[in-house]
């Protein structure tokens, strides 16, 4: 888990938060797809769809819809993070992403042809196919009849920021560098910084970055977080009640730990964790001995 005012642009939650901004998630679609796209909806960040009770449901990092004619585009912003590509399994991925959104998006009485065109975009830092290309986009076509399109109005994009070369769009290779090592260097990143930085002084982000990694790692514990390579999962499934018990225990107090590095009060952390007594005396006493390994 990050330090809150150690984020950037490319982890998932600074992401979603600077592009809650419709004006300034356009700009950074619109220098992606290198076209104008309309104005937008609000966007949403870690919108949750799902489609049944018991169905696997999907956290969006950034879902927005154009306020005209209701194209949708939603944005994922993917770092390795210790997983192999072939884990992430990007591709299925994306197909399940579109499904769940198309079910949700077509109410019981709407025709099939209301569905709205869907743009999937993950930014990714790495190559995603490993074929050196700075983009991949895929369309359904007919193989037999060449140039037949199959018009479902679906788009896959991937984009790869490690990429380098002459193709790339100056604005585009400025969002790469500045998505890869904050480098400011063009009007947009110059903006997405100044909004990075009036994040990490907004208090309510700061309790909503504490919430959600509560969240995660209560989800990591009880095996409901898709993010963990196959062999945690494993051993969590072998995992006895009593341990899964301990772990969510262990993951509150360094839940409230980092909170208690980043500023947090006793109160905060009684009103937004709903932290006990007894579970902020062991988070002060867990601060307090790596405070004294340190020195």
């Amino acid at each position: 888990m990050k330090q809150f005012q150690d984020l950037g642009f490319s982890d998932s939650f600074m992401f979603g938060k600077v592009m809650e901004d419709p004006a300034l998630c356009r700009r950074v679609l619109e220098t992606l797809l290198q076209t104008e796209i309309g104005e937008l909806s609000t966007p949403l960040r870690e919108k949750e769809v799902k489609i049944t009770k018991g169905g696997k449901a999907i956290r969006l990092d950034v879902f927005a819809k154009n306020a005209e004619d209701g194209t949708i585009y939603d944005t994922e912003m993917q770092n390795k993070n210790g997983q192999s590509i072939e884990y992430m399994a990007l591709p299925k991925r994306s197909r399940y992403y579109q499904a769940t959104i198309d079910t949700n998006e077509l109410k019981p009485d709407d025709h099939y042809s209301e569905l709205a065109d869907t743009n999937i975009v993950f930014i990714c830092t790495f190559d995603p196919f490993d074929k050196g290309c700075y983009r991949y986009t895929f369309k359904e076509y007919c193989e037999e009849v060449p140039g037949l399109m199959h018009p479902t109005g679906t788009s896959k994009i991937y984009y790869n920021t490690a990429a380098g070369g002459s193709d790339i769009p100056k604005v585009l290779q400025n969002l790469f560098d500045y998505i890869n090592t904050g480098t400011v260097s063009d009007k947009l990143t110059g903006e997405i910084e100044t909004m990075v930085d009036r994040t990490k002084l907004d208090r309510d982000a700061f309790r909503e970055y504490m919430m959600e990694n509560l969240w995660r790692n209560d989800a990591i514990r009880e095996g409901r977080w898709e993010g963990l390579n196959e062999g945690r999962a494993e051993g969590r499934a072998e995992g006895r009640a009593e341990g899964l018990a301990e772990g969510r225990i262990e993951a509150r107090v360094d839940a409230l730990v980092c909170m208690l590095q980043n500023g947090g009060t006793d109160e905060m952390l009684k009103t937004y964790l709903n932290a006990t007594d007894d579970e902020i005396s062991l988070a002060k006493e867990r601060l307090s001995s790596a405070k004294s390994f340190n020195d």
